[in-house]
């Protein structure tokens, strides 16, 4: 269940379709989708499509991201659990979002609903090489770079290495 929670400065609720007006920003921006698993969108039917299609499958949640007071989507946060107690996290913030600190606030609150209100034992994401933000953000939030798995993802910009990065439960109650 996709349950909402908020932090100092953000609320996190169910991602809805109708959040594609506010995030095909995102999803149809060039740089932001260079790192993510399939091209820029060429329009908003195509972010409500992709929206549509992630909505309520089994073992995974989207969260829209917005400031307090706010019901404008200004990203999503993204847990599929992989197997008991172990889920894989995404987050991605609209290009006007960038460089205030909101991914960082929205993944901490993430890990701290995960591990500390769900009782996760391990938390994982996988980001491309290149991805500087997301594998600076990932080092500053306390993962451990974990692998490098070679020519592991077919995308849109060809054939591309992952980086799979872990945080366990302690590791993160402990800090």
């Amino acid at each position: 269940m996709t349950v909402p929670f908020e932090s100092a400065r953000l609320t996190m609720r169910a991602q809805r379709v109708d959040d594609a007006e506010a995030l095909y920003e995102a999803f149809g921006d060039e740089a932001t989708m260079r790192w993510w698993s399939s091209a820029a969108h060429g329009d908003v039917a195509e972010t409500r499509a992709y929206l549509a299609a992630r909505t309520d499958q089994p073992g995974q949640r989207g969260w829209a991201m917005m400031l307090k007071g706010s019901d404008r989507a200004i990203g999503t946060l993204w847990a599929g659990e992989r197997r008991a107690g172990v889920s894989e996290i995404g987050y991605m913030l609209v290009p006007s979002a960038a460089r205030h600190g909101y991914a960082r606030e929205g993944v901490t609150r993430l890990l701290d609903l995960l591990f500390r209100e769900e009782g996760y034992r391990r938390v994982f994401a996988d980001t491309d090489p290149d991805n500087a933000p997301s594998n600076t953000l990932l080092k500053r939030l306390g993962f451990t770079l974990e692998g490098r798995l070679r020519a592991e993802w077919e995308t849109h910009i060809g054939v591309r290495d992952t980086l799979l990065w872990g945080l366990l439960a302690d590791e993160w109650t402990d800090r």
